[in-house]
């Protein structure tokens, strides 16, 4: 059973790596652009045995690294890892706002969004 830690990472400062910037392509799928930067926390393991991975909200082009608040999780209820929503400018987005912005990925799983 996984733990819950959410309240703990919900309003946390994090920095870390993107290594999906906007505009690039998936690995193993190319047809699939990344429309908002993608990336990790540095340092922070998650379920998968990989760096955290994170969505990016409040920047329009290709960033290397962030800086940001943590204003969600996206809980993925049909794998075992889950995606931390960061705003860099301490932006607050409504749920809408932030499943418009990774429906492009989250589409293809089920989940929900805690805040």
């Amino acid at each position: 059973m996984k733990q819950d830690f959410s309240k703990d990472i919900i309003g946390s400062l994090v920095k870390g790596t993107i290594d999906r910037p906007i505009g690039s392509a998936h690995s193993d799928y190319p047809d699939l652009i990344y429309p908002i930067n993608y990336g990790y926390v540095e340092g922070i393991l998650a379920a998968d045995g990989e760096e955290q991975d994170v969505y990016v909200l409040g920047c329009n082009t290709p960033l290397q690294t962030f800086e940001g608040k943590v204003v969600a999780i996206y809980h993925r209820m049909n794998d075992n890892e889950d995606k931390w929503i960061v705003s860099l400018e301490d932006r607050d987005y409504s749920d809408e706002e932030i499943l418009a912005a990774i429906a492009f990925q989250e589409r293809y799983f089920e989940g929900m969004l805690i805040r």
